[in-house]
């Protein structure tokens, strides 16, 4: 089963358009998200995306070993992101982070490495929120040079962010001799990101959505997608699942998409948009739900004034 990929600017491999997300909560076991990723693999998916702070990364490394060793997939024909978290996020410690992430991966490389957050934490952290002065602006330039680095020297093929409005993207391109690959933003039928996707567009940034079907059941997330009166007519008019809606009309924005579901049936119902296609209609309706955000960085961080401004600028 073959699905669409994305070209990427300054990363030699395609990836796949539709990813399974990794970050759970509460998080489940190791052995839960390394057989959830082996039937993800059995089932189509040849994307992973993980983090560094969602503590996926050695399940996924274990989950990827153990698919290699049945014969399932070979090492290359998969596509892995993973990001370099907040208290990392400082010129110096660019390398080492993601050498660190490797090594719980078990890979000599990931496809892509994203810088997870627009802002700094000045130390670890056990819990969120923080207090004030445990947080600083991105030094976007020596940062995103550690990240240049990382790929020069090959520990990931691609490079890119995530959680970056129009402003720090304009900020980051003016300063980069390799421009982002991709931006990873919530984006869903409640929340468009029309003008963050035409700044994208045209400077050849390819969008990534998370949260894709509003993170229900989480504790940052709610129903607002799945619950969606618009949404549920298209999927009744249509005999698909809301779900598989909402996922079909991010693909046609030209936006790829990480999805989570640990769930055998959910996670091939996820995969089956690409054989039908949404009308003008369904369009002119979706473009009418009124929008709302989900995830703030204020809800992760605290509502301090830097992380406020952030948020508007999102």
């Amino acid at each position: 089963m073959e699905f669409p990929t994305a070209s990427l600017t300054d990363c030699e491999k395609a990836m796949p358009v539709i990813g399974l997300g990794t970050c759970a909560y509460p998080r489940p076991d190791t052995g839960t998200t390394k057989a959830a990723i082996v039937e993800a693999i059995r089932a189509g998916y040849r994307h992973f995306d993980t983090a560094f702070a969602y503590g996926s990364e050695k399940p996924l490394g274990e989950a990827i070993a153990e698919a290699v060793n049945l014969g399932l997939v070979r090492r290359e024909d998969l596509f892995v992101t993973t990001k370099l978290w907040a208290s990392f996020a400082h010129p110096d410690q660019v390398v080492p982070a993601c050498k660190m992430s490797l090594q719980n991966l078990g890979l000599e490389n990931v496809d892509m490495y994203l810088i997870h957050l627009p802002v700094r934490l000045k130390e670890m952290v056990e819990s969120m929120p923080v207090s004030e002065e445990k947080i600083e602006a991105l030094d976007i330039k020596g940062v995103w040079e550690g990240m240049e680095e990382c790929k020069r020297i090959g520990l990931t093929k691609g490079i890119g962010v995530s959680n970056f409005s129009c402003k720090m993207l304009q900020h980051l391109l003016s300063v980069a001799k390799i421009p982002p690959a991709i931006n990873q933003v919530e984006m869903n039928p409640i929340w468009q990101q029309e003008k963050l996707r035409e700044f994208c567009k045209a400077e050849g940034i390819h969008v990534t959505a998370f949260s894709p079907l509003g993170a229900n059941n989480t504790k940052w997330g709610d129903n607002r997608v799945m619950g969606c009166d618009v949404l549920t007519q298209i999927a009744k008019a249509k005999g698909k699942s809301v779900a598989q809606v909402s996922l079909r009309w991010i693909y046609e924005q030209g936006v790829s998409l990480v999805t989570k579901s640990f769930n055998k049936e959910r996670m091939r119902e996820n995969l089956q948009i690409f054989d039908w296609c949404l009308s003008e209609e369904d369009h002119k309706m979706i473009s009418q739900i009124p929008q709302r955000k989900g995830n703030t960085l204020a809800a992760i961080f605290g509502p301090h004034p830097l992380v406020l401004q952030l948020d508007a600028d999102l």
